[in-house]
């Protein structure tokens, strides 16, 4: 899950019909499967438009002129099938002859073995070429869907077998002028779903937990109802583009089962998926699939549907009374395609039986590593280093004289949490390569940042066992090298944590993230130069007395004495606000 990743796997899925009207630019790809117009009328009985060909007989190789004619129409949707198997996908590619009234669809991943319209104007005639594949049927049959006007529409009307030379009778019963299959039922919901039942009648996995989709049009929300031998499933979530689910054997994208629903324009279309990797989605047939319906309200989604508990015969499709892993994910979709989910699935803490023991549960976009692997980071390189560097520059005097182990409290204390810093860093720093099981190549230039800030945190304490005595004329070059890589490694860090934020993986809440984060960076400058400018009105001050030579050894001690309380006042403020910080973005892992 991480490209894209509810990647888990990431998923997907279209639905079986769309109108061909209601898209007057004919870009209606997810109609491939069902060639069923949703107007919510039932096609005409007695076709009077014909699919005719130029030949009864094929090769592989062979181009055949197929033409769509009759009375003015608008729209239209035209395949090749297995005359032996209508139900089965599309067979072929297409040719263009005119590409004013007509245009190449792809379907399945698979360019131009569809035709369409490409746009409501009135036509009598499109003719088309089909080309017959290396691995055609025997016998073969065109399928046509014509649109007159929204409530007048044919479906699947057939042309006349064409066959192979080599190929025995066509013996199948001619087709009549009536619809070869007829649309699965899929109605509109009229209201939003209700969490009220989870726990007790449903299965339900939500995100936040506990929340309501017909309260909160925010929450993320999948059912499980159990009805006999079958299970209705109800799916909620806002996107603009597509939601779906998934049922995986593990905590990783692929070999899994799953479905989807995908919006274009006012429509929604529900289709059953299966994922063979980290890669697009493959569309199966919807026939798996009964009692489909939809909403589109304020953003929202929302989709349902029954399936058998088992489906014998039927590849890709798990037994819905075993334990799974389960998957959410949401992501654009454009045109009938869907794009990688932006924001990683929200993922079940453990396997569940949807089956089962009705239960309300919860999951996580981020798994324990990589929550691990942020939390870390931001503990080092937000608190640690900042609170070291500032007492390394700006606390020697206040803790000079008091001692620690035999070496100077300030020292010590620098000394620690830079170590902390490079002991932090190092076990982050694994944790991402655990998870992934090496490099991980889509999260772009987090990973070279972090083996940066990585080499360098490993450096500096390095650096410091080579440290030169306090008068050795070498000490000004290391003190100049020190201070280079530590500010070189907090600003790499820094970027390195605001591009981490935006990966899948932990995606924090925006735009709260950036706000925390600068608001972070913000903060520590602004102490370093408040420090700073205390630190040059100090030393006027006492170059001043010095220079009246009044009461120079008392006045410069209760100068002195003054500087102390601010530095300790300012780093008291800086204390709290560093940690209210670092809460905000630990807060903001663990919920995620």
């Amino acid at each position: 899950m991480a490209a894209p990743g509810f990647t888990l796997s990431a998923l997907v899925c279209a639905l079986l019909a769309c109108s061909v009207t209601g898209y007057p630019n004919g870009r209606v790809p997810m109609s491939c499967d069902g060639m069923v117009p949703q107007h919510g009328h039932s096609p005409q009985p007695e076709p009077v438009h014909q699919v005719t060909v130029s030949q009864t007989k094929f090769k592989p190789g062979d181009q055949v002129q197929v033409t769509l004619s009759g009375p003015p129409f608008r729209g239209f949707l035209l395949e090749a099938r297995d005359a032996e198997d209508l139900s089965g996908p599309p067979v072929g590619a297409f040719t263009l002859i005119d590409r004013e009234v007509s245009q190449l669809l792809t379907c399945e991943d698979v360019k131009g073995i569809a035709v369409s319209h490409t746009s409501s104007s009135k036509k009598t005639e499109i003719k088309v070429y089909w080309n017959a594949p290396t691995t055609a049927p025997n016998h073969i049959r065109f399928l046509a869907t014509v649109v007159r006007q929204y409530k007048t529409y044919w479906v699947k009307i057939p042309s006349h077998v064409i066959s192979q030379p080599s190929a025995l009778p066509f013996t199948t019963p001619k087709a009549t002028t009536q619809p070869l299959t007829t649309s699965s039922s899929v109605s509109h919901l009229t209201k939003p779903f209700s969490a009220s039942e989870c726990g007790n009648k449903k299965f339900c996995v939500r995100s936040p937990l506990n929340c309501d989709p017909e309260r909160e049009p925010a929450c993320v929300f999948l059912s499980f109802t159990r009805d006999n031998q079958s299970v209705v499933v109800e799916m909620s979530a806002p996107s603009e583009g597509y939601v779906s689910f998934a049922l995986s054997h593990d905590r990783w994208m692929g070999d899994d089962d799953a479905y989807l629903c995908i919006r274009e324009d006012q429509t929604v279309f529900i289709r059953p998926s299966h994922l063979t990797g980290r890669t697009h989605p493959v569309m199966d047939s919807r026939g798996t699939l009964e009692d489909m319906a939809w909403r589109l309200a304020d953003g929202v989604i929302q989709c349902s549907f029954r399936r058998n508990i088992t489906l014998p015969g039927v590849k890709n499709r798990f037994v819905l009374n075993a334990s799974y892993y389960i998957f959410l994910a949401e992501g654009a979709a454009h045109d009938g395609r869907i794009f990688r989910h932006l924001r990683q699935p929200l993922i079940t803490y453990e396997k569940y039986d949807v089956t089962g023991t009705p239960k309300n549960v919860g999951g996580s976009h981020s798994l324990l590593l990589l929550k691990a692997h942020g939390a870390l980071m931001f503990v080092a390189w937000m608190t640690t280093v900042s609170i070291g560097v500032l007492v390394a520059r700006f606390f020697r005097s206040v803790w000079s004289k008091a001692f620690f182990l035999g070496q100077a409290a300030w020292f010590q204390v620098h000394r620690m949490l830079m170590l902390a810093t490079s002991a932090l860093t190092c076990i982050a720093f694994v944790l991402p390569f655990v998870y992934r099981g090496g490099w991980s190549w889509r999260a772009g230039s987090h990973p070279y940042l972090g083996c940066t800030v990585m080499v360098l945190a490993v450096l500096q304490p390095l650096l410091a066992t080579f440290r030169p005595p306090l008068h050795d004329p070498r000490r000004k070059v290391f003190n100049w090298t020190h201070w280079s890589v530590g500010t070189a490694a907090r600003i790499i860090a820094v970027a390195a944590m605001f591009l981490g934020m935006d990966l899948p993986g932990l995606n924090l809440p925006s735009p709260h993230k950036t706000y925390a984060m600068m608001g972070f960076v913000v903060w520590h400058i602004g102490t370093e130069v408040v420090l700073e400018i205390h630190a040059y009105r100090l030393s006027r001050k006492v170059e001043i007395l010095d220079d009246d030579r009044v009461q120079i050894l008392q006045s410069l001690t209760v100068a002195e004495a003054e500087g102390h309380v601010f530095k300790k006042a300012v780093l008291a403020i800086y204390l709290c606000g560093n940690v209210i910080l670092l809460f905000i973005f630990l807060s903001a892992i663990s919920h995620i």
